[in-house]
């Protein structure tokens, strides 16, 4: 039973190990970022905080502040703010396809607004016709009838008259300002 035990333990040390291939680096807006991939090519070697192994990048110079400001590098390490070989300007590596997706989103998602505010416009717009016409209904004289809790017909009285009164008012002065 003893040696299932130590097996268990070792197998679990060994799945474990799969935690230690980590990359941590500082993106352009001041961010630290955690992924089992390496940064892009535009994220100098000073901002690359772990790589995999659990082995520190040489850094030659202070690492970028996390607030973005630019921290000022000793004279002898000119060659650590060097770009990576085969870098080219900063942004100049993003990947089109995700940029093109995400304004594909903001549009689906600006046309979804719309069509939420033009479904919303076109509900006070029918809320104000039945209130203005109620509204008429009430205003004519006529005897009005509703349904009570128990489901019985029965007229209203003149409490009852300004009461739907002034709640008609107030959904006409809600959904028919324009």
């Amino acid at each position: 039973m003893k040696m299932h035990k130590l097996l268990l333990l070792a197998v679990a040390c060994t799945w474990a190990m799969g935690a230690t291939a980590q990359w941590q680096w500082i993106d352009k807006d001041g961010r630290k970022v955690f992924s089992d991939r390496p940064p892009p090519q535009e994220i100098s070697e000073k901002n690359i905080l772990k790589q995999p192994g659990g082995s520190a990048p040489r850094v030659t110079s202070a690492p970028t502040p996390v607030d973005g400001a630019q921290a000022t590098a000793p004279a002898s390490a000119p060659a650590a703010s060097a770009p990576r070989p085969g870098a080219s300007a900063p942004g100049a590596g993003k990947d089109k396809a995700l940029e093109e997706k995400k304004a594909q989103a903001e549009a689906a998602e600006a046309a979804k607004k719309k069509a939420e505010e033009q479904k919303l416009a076109k509900a006070k717009a029918d809320n104000c016709t039945r209130a203005r016409q109620a509204r008429s209904a009430f205003d004519s004289g006529r005897p009005i009838t509703q349904t009570n809790a128990q489901g019985e017909r029965i007229f209203l009285d003149d409490t009852g008259r300004t009461a739907e009164t002034k709640r008609l008012d107030g959904i006409i002065a809600a959904d028919c300002a324009r």
